[in-house]
């Protein structure tokens, strides 16, 4: 993927890793818009890199998507490259108690937004010269943690559709998958990955990735359990979830 010259939309692109990247790309000549479901979140990463062009969406809402596939092409009709980095992650334990809106909350923000935003901006990015859809899965998607059950499920799936867009639009629009390992951000319980990767760390090797034009970016953790046997993978869900009877 050519890291320059674009315009790029990220989803959840406030804080964490996709602001980490949002500032990579801003550096490399590249015009991005973030969005985020917190204006003061957005604000504050304004603060920071004044480039930014933000937009307050929710993305686990369909009509916000809707709005912000038509306000985006309407401002940027150049935009040709859309990140679908938004997720959330909840750890759970299925004792009745966890509300479904809770989780279906995370279903549609990790799953159905960016499969609904792909369809949303197909047919725009599919005018665009060197388009590009990436899609933020996790290292759990291959091995799940069982204590985040929904958050490891929507990972797997988007993996999977990642590759079916990646047969569809083969040509077209390149599709790119960008895998993290635990990184230290505030995913899940803030304060609770500090044993991760710096964001950092993360951010510098996703663009190193796409300089080499990796389909697939994957680091630590995540290259490992990306490309684990069935047998091996089965050794690390143990070693995973050994201490997680939840």
């Amino acid at each position: 993927m050519n890291i320059q010259n674009n315009t790029i939309l990220i989803t959840g692109g406030a804080t964490g890793i996709g602001l980490a990247l949002a500032s990579r790309f801003l550096k490399n000549g590249n015009k991005v818009i973030i969005t985020g479901r917190r204006a003061d979140k957005l604000q504050e990463a304004k603060d920071i890199y004044p480039e930014l062009v933000t937009y307050v969406s929710d993305v686990s809402k369909e009509e916000d998507r809707v709005a912000l596939f038509e306000k985006v092409t309407h401002d940027f009709p150049d935009l040709n490259v859309l990140f679908n980095n938004a997720g959330i992650m909840h750890y759970l334990n299925y004792d009745g108690t966890e509300p479904w809106t809770h989780i279906e909350l995370e279903i549609k923000t990790n799953l159905s937004a960016p499969i609904h935003l792909t369809r949303l901006f197909a047919p725009h990015l599919l005018k665009q010269k060197e388009a590009a859809i990436l899609n933020v899965t996790s290292g759990l998607a291959h091995v799940p943690l069982a204590a985040t059950p929904v958050y490891s499920s929507t990972k797997a799936a988007l993996h999977s559709y990642t590759q079916s867009m990646r047969h569809q639009f083969h040509g077209q629009i390149r599709v790119i998958e960008v895998s993290p390992p635990l990184t230290n951000t505030d995913l899940g319980i803030p304060g609770a990955n500090t044993a991760g990767i710096p964001v950092d760390l993360f951010a510098d090797e996703v663009m190193a990735g796409l300089e080499r034009g990796e389909d697939e970016v994957t680091y630590g953790f995540s290259k490992l359990t990306a490309n684990a046997s069935r047998t091996e993978r089965n050794e690390l869900f143990n070693q995973l979830n050994a201490h997680n009877h939840a």
